[in-house]
Order: C-alpha cells, then sequence, then structure tokens
C-alpha cells in the first residue's frame, strides 16, 4: 500500500508540475499575443500619420490651402466685375441713344384690323 501511495503522490506531483508548465504557457502566450496587439496599433498608427502627411502633401500641391482658394476666387470676381463696370461705362451711353431712338420714332399708321 505504500508504494500505491507514493505513485499516487508522484502523479499528483506531476500533474501539478504539468498544472504549472500550462499556466505559465498560457501567461507568456497572453504576453506575447499583447505585446503583438501593441506593435500592431502602434504600426497603424504610423501608417496613418504617413498616409495623412502624403494626402497633405498631395491636398497643398494640386488644390492649394483653403485659403489660397478662396483669396484666388475674389480676385478673380473682382476682375470680372472691373471688366463689367468698364463695359458698362464704355457701352451705356450708346445703349442709351439706341433706345431713345426707338422710343422717340413713332409711326403712326392704321391697324390692319381697322376697318374704313
Amino acid at each position: 500500500m505504500a508504494s500505491n501511495t507514493q505513485g499516487i503522490q508522484q502523479l499528483l506531483a506531476a500533474e501539478k508540475k504539468a498544472a504549472d508548465k500550462v499556466g505559465e504557457a498560457r501567461k507568456r502566450k497572453a504576453r506575447r499575443l499583447k505585446q503583438a496587439k501593441d506593435e500592431a496599433t502602434e504600426e497603424i498608427e504610423k501608417y496613418r500619420a504617413e498616409r495623412e502627411r502624403t494626402f497633405k502633401e498631395f491636398e497643398a500641391k494640386h488644390v492649394g490651402s483653403r485659403e489660397g482658394v478662396s483669396n484666388k476666387i475674389d480676385a478673380d470676381t473682382r476682375v470680372r466685375i472691373d471688366d463689367m463696370n468698364r463695359a458698362l461705362a464704355t457701352q451705356k451711353e450708346p445703349v442709351i441713344q439706341d433706345v431713345l431712338s426707338f422710343v422717340y420714332a413713332i409711326k403712326t399708321e392704321v391697324h390692319k384690323n381697322q376697318r374704313d
């Protein structure tokens, strides 16, 4: 019976040792997974920052800044308004004269529907 008890004790000790090893392996695996997740998150952030920087460079190169676009639109608008004002100043008098000549040139005619 002593050998039977000794065998059980050895079996329990081996089982405890195996459980400790499995527990340690699980802890190592959890640490490795956490480390891999942290590294992946860091890599994603670096990639996102790089893509954002690339996009900002592309936008600045091809579109320009919003203030620059706004200033360009304002300048174009001012130029077009000035052109229209110059055209108005040069064409105003001849147009007025044409309109007045049509108003003053009254032709008296009998309408075709009026009977004699």
